[in-house]
């Protein structure tokens, strides 16, 4: 990983904005990117150190000058973010935290059933030309940085989801997601400049886990004469009620038929691959709308691996896909 403890992302506390001066902390629940929606890659255009700030020269020199005093640390602007991603003085791709991690951001804005301020750390990352590849991949993988180094300092799943207003929300989210789940204010960021390279909230997801997984090499050669473990169906009323199971299996289909009405089979990690309600599997009585809001949560994965789970669980790929379509635009 880029950050650690022992190496941190540049800081430039915005103490003169708006935001700064009157947020409050906040509950750490995740974390949500935006874009700016603006031809300007230069993180100069929004970051500026405070006048009279004992490093303000050295920042200067590395942020390089707004000489408009346009950034939003002169300006007055109800608006505010933790960090920001883009381009320093010398070209090069970095992160600036400008508000502390805990701070409440004032950037996603309000929907019907609340707000992602309240809650998750924001950055925003400074789009250009939107026609650059080399300079989307040198800002998306900075994102992917930032993000696991945020998810190991609060102990964040990427891949989990959070209970925010009685509405489930992704613990790794985007402005246009917290709107089309009524908690944010209706932009496109960052869909309308991810999607031009193919990349969506699923890819960011599984490429944030992937970096926090990794291993040296050393550390990740198996052990000798280690052998795979198979997998373990348990039958039981629900996850939590260890009374009421049934028994273990290592065949899923002998797990299904000692699953009684009213039972489920669940695998190693408690995730639910069989329910027998009034004698039918309900796991496959859901609509293609609430898996196409399960797709969107990222419960099903991306790409090659959505296809084959959704296919190996009954349902049309291409309806389901369809439907997703649809609910994002």
């Amino acid at each position: 990983m880029k950050y650690s403890n022992g190496k941190k992302p540049l800081v430039c506390m915005q103490t003169n904005s708006t935001c700064y001066k009157k947020t409050r902390t906040m509950k750490v629940k995740g974390i949500l990117l935006h874009s700016t929606g603006a031809n300007n890659p230069n993180i100069k255009r929004y970051v500026q150190p405070s006048d009279g700030v004992s490093d303000y020269a050295k920042m200067i020199s590395i942020l390089g000058k707004n000489t408009g005093r346009n950034d939003w640390n002169h300006i007055e602007r109800q608006a505010g973010l933790n960090a920001w991603i883009g381009k320093l003085a010398d070209g090069t791709v970095a992160t600036v935290q400008t508000m502390p991690w805990n701070y409440r951001p004032w950037g996603c804005g309000s929907g019907s059933k609340g707000s992602c301020n309240d809650g998750w750390i924001q950055f925003e990352i400074c789009e250009d030309g939107l026609n650059n590849k080399e300079y989307f991949n040198a800002v998306y993988n900075e994102a992917i940085e930032l993000c696991a180094y945020l998810c190991k300092m609060y102990n964040l799943n990427p891949k989990g989801l959070v209970i925010h207003n009685g509405v489930s929300v992704p613990v790794i989210t985007c402005h246009a997601d917290a709107h089309f789940l009524g908690l944010g204010s209706n932009h496109g960021d960052i869909h309308t400049w991810f999607k031009r390279y193919d990349k969506n909230m699923n890819d960011i997801k599984n490429d944030i886990e992937k970096l926090l997984n990794h291993k040296d090499i050393k550390d990740s050669k198996p052990k000798k004469d280690s052998k795979p473990k198979k997998e373990v169906y348990k039958v039981r009323r629900n996850w939590h009620d260890t009374n009421s199971q049934i028994g273990a299996y290592n065949v899923l289909d002998n797990a299904k038929k000692a699953c009684k009405e009213g039972y489920s089979v669940f695998d190693s990690k408690g995730n639910v691959v069989f329910s027998n309600v009034n004698g039918v599997d309900a796991k496959h009585s859901k609509t293609v709308e609430q898996i196409a809001q399960e797709v969107l949560q990222g419960k099903w994965g991306s790409g090659s691996e959505r296809r084959k789970k959704l296919e190996d669980a009954g349902y049309n790929y291409k309806e389901v896909q369809s439907k997703v379509n649809k609910l994002l635009n």
